[in-house]
């Protein structure tokens, strides 16, 4: 589909990298991998024709659409989400014009017999077959279905975009490409603005896509579940691994005892050489074999070895005094917005020692209880903190508060005490400002190397309570892997507010999830809880379901009562476990209509098949079917969602 051939990228000196070569197949799932400053983003850039590159050919075949997604875009705020979105299918609108263009011009002629004529129905007829093929005018049903996977509810499609976060106008884009259905898809760090649930809706959406996918993704469970192939840009050269990022982790380390064992052994002929060379330069009789070994010594192409893998560096938070048995108290709390109540009722409790997650919907209320704990903002309610608690507490906002006349060395030497301050280096290499990096002022730093720079002074200060709000937006793998043991041997108690499965998995033994105004707990880990929540048929978290956890006790009631309350609440779940048997019907139809589309969609793309009207009238039929199940599913869902209401 895509070939790049002998590709180079200078920017300086030294090639960004140099004789790139690989292809981009139909239904690939490539992620693309490399240290920060690698050229990934480059290389996504130079594949949808934004970047040149210095020499080299990218041959894309003229009718293949390509939809890329960049770390950083320019967003408009004039409209409503809806109204943005809809500008995916522009397509599909000027298609609509020139067909009700031919219709109107059809009914004003009347020269039936003609040539002419006859050439305006034929063209008529096939636009109108290929617009319905395409969906027609029955798009709202799948761009509503996009935006709600991606974590919008059906309110906020008609507020305007501008009342939404940068993260949250990123979804929309995000949105308008996944609509446009492009023949390859180039995704830059797709996840750092999406929570969970809208990680794991794009993870299925990705894997049942027909198109091809390129990403950059620093969350590995992600690249894992979605990619089946992997390229490195290490060294100023691509590697082309056909294998799982998991997978690739242990082929790229036997490749890496292969370079060193290879560099060494170089280096030991480079060593013998210069030392023959030196012993007898100055003797008559050796002439012609000194000048043969400097030949062969200008010959030798150094090897290169991949810059040494920082992260089994082991970090350690300094000793800090014993905090009391429970650090985090919180009864009966609740928090208003005005008119929007955020949560109310939250009762739990952490004991000392624990990692527990704050999981859910952007905006249900996760950062929100934190500033409550952190006493940033009033609330009502009761909220204890424990005795001898001393809070480290890490915020996008942390970054800003840096002393922008300090380099970043200095940032660190200004906290560090004991032997760390003999390890800077070694610290600040593992979080990517290594080397020259260090001697950078805070003011030239963009906002993620600030992020990263926060997050080592944190790693450095005693603390006893560690409250983190998305530590890993701004981190590569091996730098998430440091922070990731230090916080496992962290004796103290920690908070983390994260997406990132696999930076909590291991980490944490209790979830505490935010939806619907209610907080729950669950015991055991990030996937113990993932796991919990399909089995009970929740598409989303933060749906209203149930409250399983006990916040008040029930009041006694008369036994007649009771046997009346069983009655009712035996007949609501008999028609509650109906419900959900219709929804996961419904949703079997939709699949497997889904599926025939597919196979439809890519046999109307060969020669044969375009020409085959009956298949051309059966993928229209199937594709009206399947708008209406999908409106039937969304009836059904609705319906479940309030008989699940508490």
């Amino acid at each position: 589909m895509i070939s790049v051939e002998a590709l180079k990228v200078e920017f300086g000196v030294k090639p960004l990298f140099h004789d790139a070569s690989f292809v981009i197949n139909d239904r690939d799932r490539i992620a693309l991998v490399g240290k920060n400053g690698a050229g990934k983003s480059t290389l996504l850039k130079i594949l949808c024709g934004q970047q040149k590159p210095t020499s080299g050919t990218v041959a894309i075949p003229s009718d293949t659409t390509i939809g890329y997604l960049p770390q950083v875009m320019v967003l408009q705020d004039d409209t409503t989400v809806r109204e943005e979105a809809r500008k995916a299918f522009a397509g599909n609108l000027r298609m609509k014009e020139r067909i009700d263009a031919m219709e109107r011009e059809l009914g004003e002629r009347t020269d039936y017999e003609s040539e002419a004529y006859n050439a305006l129905v034929e063209r008529f007829t096939q636009e109108h077959d290929r617009y319905l093929m395409m969906g027609g005018g029955n798009y709202e049903a799948e761009l509503e279905r996009t935006l709600t996977g991606l974590g919008f509810v059906r309110d906020d499609l008609e507020r305007p975009t501008a009342e939404f976060s940068g993260g949250w106008r990123m979804r929309i884009e995000l949105a308008k490409i996944l609509l446009q259905r492009p023949d390859v898809l180039l995704l830059d760090e797709p996840t750092n603005h999406l929570d969970i649930e809208s990680i794991q809706w794009l993870e299925q959406f990705l894997a049942t896509s027909s198109s091809a996918v390129v990403l950059v993704s620093h969350d590995r469970a992600f690249i894992n579940n979605v990619t089946n192939r992997t390229i490195e840009i290490t060294c100023g050269q691509i590697v082309d691994y056909k294998v799982k990022y998991d997978q690739y982790v242990v082929l790229r380390q036997e490749r890496r005892e292969q370079q060193l064992r290879a560099y060494e052994n170089q280096q030991k002929e480079i060593a013998d050489i210069k030392d023959f060379i030196e012993r007898f330069r100055y003797k008559p009789t050796k002439a012609v074999q000194v000048q043969s070994r400097i030949k062969q010594l200008a010959k030798i192409v150094p090897i290169e070895i991949d810059e040494v893998d920082r992260s089994a560096m082991h970090l350690k938070f300094p000793p800090c005094l014993r905090s009391g048995d429970f650090p985090v108290i919180c009864d009966e709390v609740r928090k208003d917005y005005g008119h929007h109540t955020v949560f109310e009722g939250v009762t739990f409790t952490i004991r000392r020692g624990e990692k527990v997650a704050f999981v859910g919907k952007n905006g249900e209320g996760k950062s929100t209880l934190v500033k409550c704990i952190m006493g940033e903002i009033p609330f009502d309610g009761n909220l204890k903190i424990g005795h001898n608690v001393q809070i480290g507490y890490f915020a996008q906002n942390q970054a800003q508060l840096l002393d922008e006349s300090k380099t970043v060395y200095d940032t660190i030497d200004y906290v560090a005490k004991g032997d760390v301050r003999l390890r800077i280096n070694d610290i600040l290499g593992a979080f990517m400002f290594g080397g020259e990096a260090s001697e950078k002022k805070v003011k030239v730093l963009s906002g993620g190397e600030r992020s990263r720079l926060a997050m080592i002074r944190l790693l450095l200060e005693p603390v006893n309570l560690l409250i983190l709000d998305e530590p890993t937006n701004h981190l590569d793998m091996p730098s998430k892997d440091v922070l990731k043991e230090a916080i496992r041997a962290f004796d103290g108690t920690a908070i983390i507010v994260s997406h990132d499965r696999e930076f909590l998995d291991g980490l944490v033994s209790k979830v505490y999830e935010f939806g619907g105004g209610q907080v729950r707990e669950h015991l055991g880990g990030i996937y113990d809880f993932l796991r919990g929540r399909n089995i009970e048929s929740l598409n989303q978290l933060g749906s209203s379901s149930p409250v399983t956890e006990k916040t008040e006790k029930p009041e006694p009631q008369p036994v007649s009562e009771n046997k009346q309350n069983y009655a009712e609440r035996r007949e609501q779940q008999k028609r509650l476990r109906k419900l959900e048997k219709e929804v996961k019907a419904s949703e079997s139809k939709i699949e497997e209509m889904e599926q025939r589309l597919k196979q439809l969609d890519a046999t109307l793309c060969t020669p044969e098949g375009a020409s085959d009207m009956q298949l051309v009238s059966e993928y229209t039929s199937t594709k009206r079917a399947l708008d209406d199940e999908v409106t039937r599913w969304e009836q059904l869902a609705e319906l479940l969602e309030e008989m699940q209401q508490p």
